[in-house]
């Protein structure tokens, strides 16, 4: 078998890798790695907290403080303004919580479980209830959906212009699950693929210990690194877009606009 008809068995088992294979009873892989960077969020706050000083001396508190400022002045005070201190733990979890778990999948032979739709749609409908029930809770059920639709607009292009801002709201959720997930699973796709070919041209090279023939994995292993640097900016950059969203449409649902 050549190394081109190798790779090809090797990315079809890899797209199979990826769906959500029950590992004990009606529990997925998916869940599983859920389950777990649950438990490693706890444990960075629960440590963090234990740790906490007046002037903080260790580098992983001051790593969690700085990304909690972060939350706070970045996705907090600037997209929401007034009142977000009471948004600031839902939005830190958020963030912490998708990052983590992104992080937990560069990891070789580990999973995250943002690279899974069903996860992302959960993380989307929370962040969606949550901004609608504060959106209620500010403005009162009928106020809220008298707010849908931008105020001084001319009566009769009230009802047409209602029924779109509708839609973009309810398609809010789909679109902080998909952009998530499509991402996620995306970058773990490529990473496998590039991590494959290097590993199936080495091999080649070693068998027919050709130098022309292990160039090739020399290539994939540059890309394979790159593509890892990019991946892992991906993975912030995701878990910020998600939470900074969640912000912005915390900000729509409670201000008068």
């Amino acid at each position: 078998m050549d190394a081109l008809e190798e790779l090809k068995l090797g990315a079809e088992h890899l797209s199979k890798s990826f769906d959500s294979a029950f590992v004990f009873g009606s529990v997925t892989q998916y869940v599983l790695w859920m389950v777990i960077v649950l438990a490693l969020v706890l444990i960075v706050v629960l440590v963090a907290a234990k740790k906490l000083a007046l002037v903080p001396n260790s580098k992983f508190v001051n790593l969690i403080e700085y990304g909690y400022d972060f939350v706070r002045s970045d996705m907090g005070e600037n997209a929401i303004g007034h009142g977000f201190e009471r948004h600031i733990p839902f939005l830190a979890t958020m963030f912490f919580f998708i990052l983590i778990a992104n992080f937990v999948g560069l990891v070789p032979g580990f999973k995250t479980p943002t690279g899974t739709i069903s996860i992302t749609w959960a993380l989307a409908i929370i962040s969606f209830v949550y901004f609608n029930y504060y959106g209620i809770k500010a403005k009162g059920g009928l106020g809220y959906l008298k707010s849908i639709a931008p105020s001084g607009l001319p009566v009769v292009m009230v009802p047409i212009i209602w029924f779109f801002e509708l839609i973009s709201l309810i398609l809010r959720v789909l679109t902080l699950a998909v952009r998530l997930y499509g991402n996620m699973f995306a970058g773990h796709m490529v990473l496998g693929i590039f991590a494959l070919a290097t590993s199936v041209f080495i091999q080649a090279a070693i068998t027919n210990m050709s130098v022309v023939t292990a160039l090739p994995s020399i290539g994939w292993f540059a890309l394979l690194v790159a593509m890892y640097a990019l991946e892992t900016l991906v993975a912030f950059l995701q878990a910020y877009v998600f939470t900074v969203l969640s912000a912005v449409y915390i900000s729509l649902a409670t201000s008068n606009h």
